[in-house]
C-alpha cells in the first residue's frame, strides 16, 4: 500500500493544506497559492522563511484486518528530506536525519484498523554547530582564493557554495548545493520526495541481491549471484532460485551462479547494443512455497579502469568495457531542480534521452547534489550511457572523526551501493567532488585526518569492495595517485584554467594581455590531462526560458533581474571572455547569442583538443549538462530542457568519428581524424579553405583509414598555401564525418553578419537554406517541449539543412547570428 495523500502545516491554527507527495513543502505551498514560485523573479528571497520553520505532515490509512502469524508490516519512506520524526497512532516510532537513504520502521504491533501517521520535519541544520577545524579550513580557503583569483568578490556579495554557507552542513547528510552554489540559488528543500509504503511481508524476504559478470569466454558469460535474506519469522532452510531471461526468451537458472550461453553483451551506445536480461529471484521453502519474489533487469558486461603507463610517461585513466578501451564523452549531471522531490521520472528520462541524442556516452553524477532516482539509472541502462557516480561530498572538508556522522555515512554507502550495483550503466564510484583538491590547496598535503580522509580512503572503498567489487572505486574527483591533485600526468582533472582564468594544474602561459585572454578557451590547448572530468564555460539560457521566469519588462542586460540569474561571482567573467571573442553585447538579445557562441566555440575547441590526444587522454566530461533552476550557468541544457548552442556543438564534436583542424605553432594547418568506435573507419574527405564571400582558396581530397581507438594527423598545409586571415575558414566534409570548420580569427573579426536564412516548413521538419555564410542557424520554439534533431549550424552559401521537429511544435521561427532578434 502506497501512501501519498498527506496534508501539511507549520501552524495548526492556520490550517492544514494538501501536501505534494512526491514533492516537498515549497511545491505544496505553491500549489496552495501560499508561496510564489521561488524561481520566478526574485521570489527566492521571499521563500527563505520555509527552511526556518518546523513542518508537520499527516495522513490516515486503513490497516489489514487479516494479518497472520509470521507476517509483519513495515512503513518505508524512500525519500525523506531531511530531519524528521515519525508518530504512528500517537506513538513515536523513530527519527531520521539523511536525504540519502530511506527510513524504515517495523510497525506490526502498532497498526490498527484505522491509523494516523504524523511526521515532523525540523530545520535541517537546527541544533548543529559548525566544526571548528572545518570553519578554520574554509576561512583559510577564502584567503587563499582571494589572493590567487583575479577579481575579488564584489563588495556586498557573498561567494557561492560552501564559501558562505553554515558549515554545520558538513554534519548533515543533505545535498550540499541546497544552500546555494555558483549555478543555483539557496533553496533547501524539505518534505517527502517519494511516496511512503506500508509493506506486508511474511516469513522471510529478499533484502538485497547482486548479480555480476565474473567472466566472458567464447560467448559464455558466468554470473555470480549473491542473495541476502531477512528471515524474520522463518526458521527452516530457504533457497533463492534465480532465473535470467534473455531478450530472445531463453532462460538460465541457478542459485549461487548462472551460466549464460550465447551471451549478448551490454555496451555503451557508441560501441554496441544494450540487451537487458530479465531477473526473477524466488525465495522458496523445501516444499516449494514462494515466500518472496524480486524482479530486476541487468546487462551482461565487464568494466575496468585501465591505469597502465602511457606513451608520455604518465598513467592512463581509461574505462575498458568488455575488454574494449573507450573514450568517455559526456557531461556532469546536477539535480534537475533545487526542489528535488518535484523532478518527475519523465523529466529524468527526457534529460537522459537528450544526452544520448547529444552522442554522450557518460554522465557523471556530481557529488554536491543527490543520488539520482531509479528512473535515471534505468534510462542509462536502456540507452547505453555509462554513469560515473560520486558519493555525496563536495568542495569542503568533512569531520570524518565524528562518530554520529561516520555511522550515518556507513549506512548511506551500504544502501546506495546495494541499490545501484546491478545497473550495467554503473562504471565508477568516486569518493567526492573536489574535497582533495581544496584540502591540498590549503594544507599542502593529504595526510590522514579529520577532513574526510577516513571516508574517502577507508569507509567508502571498503563498502564498494565488499558489496560491488566489479565496479571500480576512485577516491575523489579530481584525484591522482601521484598526490598532485589536478595535475596532467595521472588521474582525472578539472580544467578550470578556462573561465576562471587561473592555472589549476595544466601549466601554459603565466601572463596574459587581458582578463579576457586569461579566461579564454584557447588555454585548453596547453592541457595534457589524462581524463578531463570537468571543463566548461558559462552561457545564458534561451531567451524564451529567461522570459518565462521573469516579470514582464524587468529583464534587461545587467538589470537586477538579469544579475539575479547569475550566481557565479564575480559576474563579469562572461564579459571578459566576450570582450576578446565576440565583442561586448549591446543588449540582452546579443548577450544570449554572444554568450552561447562563446560557450559553443569553447566546448568545440576543448573537445577536439582532448579527443586528438586519444588514447593518452581518455575522457572529456562537460561541466555541466543540466540546470536546477532557470539561470545563467555552464549548462548545455537549460532548466526548461532547452538545449543551448553548446549542446549542438558538443553533439557534433562527440560523434564517434571526428575530423578536426588545428593550427600548429609554426602556422601549418593540420587535419586530424579521431576514431573512438570499435570498427575501422574508411573515409573519403574533402578539405577546403574558402572565403566567406565564396572564393575557393584550397580544395583537396584525402583518403583516410582510421583504426578503432586511434587519433592521428592525416593532412596538412603550410600557411603560405592557405593564407590564414579573418576573411576565410577551413572546412572538412565527407561521408562518415560531421562537417567541421576552423576560423582563423575571433568571432568579432569575422564577416558573419552578411548571410541570411530562408526556411521551408514541412510536416515535422524545417529545411534551412543559407544565402551567404550563416553562423548559428537554428529553429526556435517558445514551447520548451519541442525538440530539434540539429541546431546552431554553420551553413555555407546555398547549403541546406533539414531539421526534424519533435513534440508539440507551434510558432516555429528561424534565427542566426547577426540576424533578426530571435
Amino acid at each position: 500500500m502506497f501512501l501519498d495523500r498527506f496534508e501539511l502545516t507549520h501552524d495548526e491554527a492556520g490550517g492544514w493544506h494538501p501536501a505534494k507527495v512526491p514533492g516537498g513543502v515549497h511545491e505544496s505551498l505553491i500549489a496552495a497559492g501560499l508561496l510564489g514560485h521561488p524561481y520566478y523573479g526574485d521570489n527566492e528571497h521571499a521563500a527563505r522563511w520555509v527552511e526556518e520553520e518546523t513542518w508537520w505532515y499527516r495522513t490516515a490509512f486503513d490497516g489489514p484486518d487479516d494479518l497472520a502469524p509470521g507476517e509483519r508490516l513495515r512503513l518505508i519512506f524512500p525519500g525523506v528530506d531531511t530531519v524528521a520524526s515519525f508518530w504512528l497512532n500517537g506513538e513515536l516510532i523513530g527519527s531520521h536525519e539523511s536525504q540519502f537513504r530511506p527510513a524504515v520502521f517495523d510497525v506490526t504491533s502498532l497498526v490498527r484498523a484505522r491509523n494516523e501517521l504524523r511526521i515532523r520535519f525540523t530545520p535541517p541544520l537546527a541544533g548543529l554547530t559548525a566544526p571548528p577545524d572545518i570553519t578554520d579550513t574554509v576561512a583559510r580557503m577564502k584567503a587563499i582564493l582571494g589572493a590567487h583569483a583575479p577579481g575579488d568578490v564584489p563588495e556586498g556579495e557573498e561567494p557561492p557554495g560552501v564559501m558562505s554557507a553554515n558549515l554545520a552542513l558538513t554534519l548533515r547528510r543533505k545535498a550540499t548545493f541546497s544552500w546555494g552554489w555558483d549555478f543555483g540559488p539557496r533553496l533547501p528543500s524539505v518534505g517527502l520526495t517519494r511516496p511512503a509504503e506500508l509493506r506486508r511481508e511474511r516469513g522471510a524476504v529478499v533484502s538485497a541481491h547482486h548479480l555480476r559478470v565474473t567472466s566472458v569466454q567464447d560467448g559464455t558469460a558466468r554470473v555470480a549471484v549473491d542473495v541476502e535474506v531477512d528471515a524474520f519469522a522463518h526458521d527452516g532452510p530457504l533457497t533463492p532460485v534465480v532465473t535470467l531471461t534473455a531478450p530472445d526468451g531463453r532462460t538460465f537458472t541457478g542459485t549461487t551462479s548462472v551460466t549464460v550461453a550465447d551471451a549478448r553483451l551490454w555496451w555503451p551506445h557508441d560501441l554496441g547494443e544494450q540487451p537487458l536480461y530479465e531477473v526473477s529471484i524466488e525465495l522458496t521453502t523445501p516444499d516449494g512455497q514462494v515466500l518472496d519474489r524480486v524482479r530486476d533487469r541487468i546487462g551482461l558486461r565487464t568494466v575496468t579502469l585501465d591505469r597502465s603507463p602511457d606513451e608520455e610517461g604518465g598513467r592512463l585513466f581509461r574505462f575498458v568495457v568488455n575488454g574494449v578501451p573507450t573514450f568517455a564523452r559526456g557531461a556532469n549531471w546536477v539535480p534537475a531542480s533545487m526542489l528535488t522531490g518535484s523532478v518527475t521520472p519523465e523529466t529524468v528520462r527526457a534529460l537522459v534521452e537528450t544526452a544520448r541524442r547529444g552522442n554522450m556516452t557518460m554522465l557523471r553524477i556530481w557529488g554536491g547534489g543527490t543520488y539520482e532516482q531509479d528512473a535515471f539509472y534505468q534510462a542509462c541502462d536502456e540507452l547505453g550511457v555509462l554513469v560515473w557516480q560520486d558519493f555525496m561530498f563536495a568542495c569542503v572538508d568533512y569531520p570524518s572523526d565524528d562518530p554520529t556522522l561516520r555511522a550515518e555515512v556507513a549506512q548511506e554507502a551500504e544502501y546506495q551501493v546495494k541499490r545501484l550495483r546491478n545497473h550495467p550503466c554503473m562504471a565508477l564510484w568516486a569518493g567526492n567532488n573536489e574535497v582533495h583538491a581544496m584540502h591540498g590547496l590549503i594544507h599542502r598535503g593529504f595526510e590522514p585526518g579529520n577532513w574526510g580522509w577516513a571516508f574517502f580512503h577507508d569507509l567508502l572503498p571498503s563498502a564498494v569492495s565488499r558489496l560491488s567489487p566489479e565496479i571500480p572505486y576512485w577516491p575523489g574527483s579530481p584525484y591522482s595517485e601521484l598526490k598532485r591533485m589536478n595535475g596532467v600526468m595521472d588521474g582525472d582533472r578539472h580544467a578550470w584554467e578556462v573561465w576562471h582564468g587561473v592555472d589549476v594544474g595544466a601549466g601554459g602561459p603565466a601572463a596574459f594581455a587581458s582578463r579576457g585572454e586569461a579566461v579564454h578557451f584557447s588555454r585548453y590547448r596547453h592541457d595534457k590531462g589524462r581524463f578531463i572530468s570537468e571543463f566548461g564555460l558559462h552561457a545564458a539560457p534561451a531567451l524564451d526560458t529567461l522570459r518565462r521566469w521573469t516579470p514582464p519588462g524587468s529583464l534587461e542586460l545587467h538589470s537586477p533581474q538579469f544579475r539575479h540569474r547569475n550566481k557565479d561571482v564575480p559576474r563579469n567573467k562572461g564579459d571578459d571572455l566576450m570582450s576578446v571573442e565576440t565583442g561586448l553585447p549591446a543588449g540582452l538579445e546579443q548577450y544570449v547569442d554572444f554568450s552561447m557562441a562563446c560557450q559553443a566555440e569553447g566546448l568545440k575547441f576543448g573537445i577536439e583538443h582532448y579527443r586528438r590526444r586519444q588514447p593518452v587522454c581518455s575522457g572529456a566530461l562537460i561541466w555541466q549538462f543540466n540546470d536546477p533552476w532557470p539561470g545563467l550557468s555552464w549548462s548545455v541544457v537549460d532548466h526548461d530542457l532547452v538545449p543551448k548552442a553548446g549542446f549542438y556543438f558538443a553533439q557534433r564534436a562527440y560523434r564517434p568519428v571526428l575530423a578536426s583542424f588545428v593550427r600548429e605553432d609554426d602556422g601549418d594547418l593540420t587535419l586530424w581524424v579521431t576514431n573512438s568506435g570499435r570498427a575501422e573507419a574508411a573515409l573519403e574527405l574533402r578539405v577546403e579553405v574558402a572565403t566567406f564571400a565564396g572564393e575557393s582558396v584550397l580544395d583537396e581530397r584525402v583518403a583516410v583509414v582510421a583504426p578503432p581507438g586511434s587519433s592521428r594527423p592525416v593532412w596538412s598545409a603550410p600557411a603560405a598555401a592557405y593564407r590564414p586571415g579573418p576573411d576565410r575558414f577551413a572546412w572538412v566534409s565527407g561521408e562518415g564525418v560531421e562537417p567541421n570548420r576552423l576560423f582563423f580569427a575571433p568571432l568579432k573579426d569575422l564577416p558573419l553578419g552578411e548571410g541570411r536564412i530562408e526556411a521551408r516548413y514541412g510536416d515535422r521538419a524545417v529545411t534551412l537554406v543559407s544565402r551567404g555564410y550563416t553562423y548559428l542557424a537554428r529553429v526556435l520554439s517558445p514551447s520548451p517541449g519541442v525538440t530539434f534533431s540539429a541546431g546552431y549550424l554553420d551553413l555555407r552559401d546555398g547549403q541546406e539543412a533539414r531539421i526534424e521537429v519533435g513534440g508539440q511544435a507551434a510558432d516555429l521561427r528561424v534565427a542566426w547570428y547577426g540576424g533578426p532578434t530571435p
